[in-house]
Order: structure tokens, then sequence, then C-alpha cells
């Protein structure tokens, strides 16, 4: 009942992206490279709310690693499959499914890859639930995205509201998460900032 998110194409743009916006995203990539080192090089990954696959690559740069990757529009699934050479493919299982009722049992996967969709959701409401199904589903960590208020927007950021720091950080405790990694986008100059994720014991 929360995703009314956009499902952003990346061939959708017209021109070839500025300056700007390949520097912001080299550096996504290599935040997420730093992500999953911190998180212990996971084998099974999901890719929650994955879109066309954008980080399906890095993903795939640990050779053993195995991807699952979810999003709520199948056409938007099938649309990310011509995006990428079939010997990435080949490590690849999507589905569809909403990132609030994941389709998949308990600790079921070593780590939940979220890179845009937790950035968009506009009340706690959503982003606890969204959590809370995260907490659910990974047996160990969280990898995700968020605006935070303290620093500007300069160019290429998230969607999104911008969150206080204490008020992400109080939401990820309440959740059942320990704080791993936090990581700047670009200090000073971009509001968003990726956090490495663990679960806490549910006693």
């Amino acid at each position: 009942m929360y995703e009314t998110h956009d499902h952003a194409c990346a061939c959708a743009e017209p021109q070839p992206p500025g300056l700007l916006r390949r520097l912001s995203r080299w550096r996504a990539k290599q935040l997420l490279r730093n992500a999953l080192s911190e998180a212990g090089e996971p084998g099974l990954v999901l890719d929650l709310g994955c879109g066309v696959g954008r980080f399906w690559p890095v993903l795939g740069e640990h050779g053993n690693r195995v991807i699952l990757a979810a999003d709520h529009s199948q056409d938007v699934l099938n649309h990310a499959r011509t995006h990428h050479p079939a010997s990435l493919l080949a490590r690849i299982r999507t589905f569809q499914s909403s990132a609030f009722n994941i389709g998949l049992s308990e600790n079921a996967v070593d780590c939940i890859v979220c890179s845009t969709l937790f950035a968009r959701l506009d009340s706690a409401e959503a982003r606890m639930a969204l959590l809370r199904e995260c907490q659910r589903v990974s047996r160990d960590t969280v990898i995700l995205c968020v605006g935070i208020k303290a620093c500007l927007r300069l160019g290429p950021d998230l969607p999104g509201p911008l969150l206080s720091k204490s008020t992400a950080e109080t939401e990820f405790k309440a959740a059942g998460f320990e704080i791993l990694m936090r990581q700047d986008l670009c200090p000073g100059f971009s509001s968003s900032r990726t956090y490495v994720l663990r679960k806490t014991s549910q006693d």
C-alpha cells in the first residue's frame, strides 16, 4: 500500500548524463562496494526495489555471489533483463514482490540492498514497515540509502524527503538494527547517506 514510488528507467534519459551525474553514479557504486565489504561480502543478496538493475554489475563483482532481485513492477523487471549481459543475468533471479511483504521466508538472505526505495518513503509508518520486513527476511545485514537533512542538495541526489540523522537512526534501532557504517555520497554537498545495518537480538 505504500509503493507509489516512480520506477525510473535508466534508458529513458534522452541524452548521456552530465559530468556531475556521472561522478555521482561512480561514487554511489564505490559506496556500495564499501558497504558490501563492511557487511562481510555476503554470498546471497536481495536487491529490493531493484528497478532496471542499476547496481547489478557491482553486486555481481563478487564471483560467488547469488543475487535475488525484487520489484513491485513486473514490466520493470522484464525490461531490466534487456540491460545486462547473459553471464550476469545467469546469477540473478528476479521476482515481483511488494517491498513490504517480500515473498521470502525469515532469514532467507545474507543481506538486503535497498538503494533508493527507503529514501522515497515520506512517512514514518511506511519506513518502519519496510525496515521490519527487511529485519524479518535478512539473516544478517541491510544496506540502504537515506536523504539526511544536515546536508545540502547540489546536483543529482536522492528523491524524497530529508530526515534528520537522529530520526533515521532512531528508526533503525526501533526496527531491531545497529549501525555498522555511515557513508556520505559527497560530504557537505549531498543529502545521500548510505548505511550498513546489522540485525540485533530480538529477545
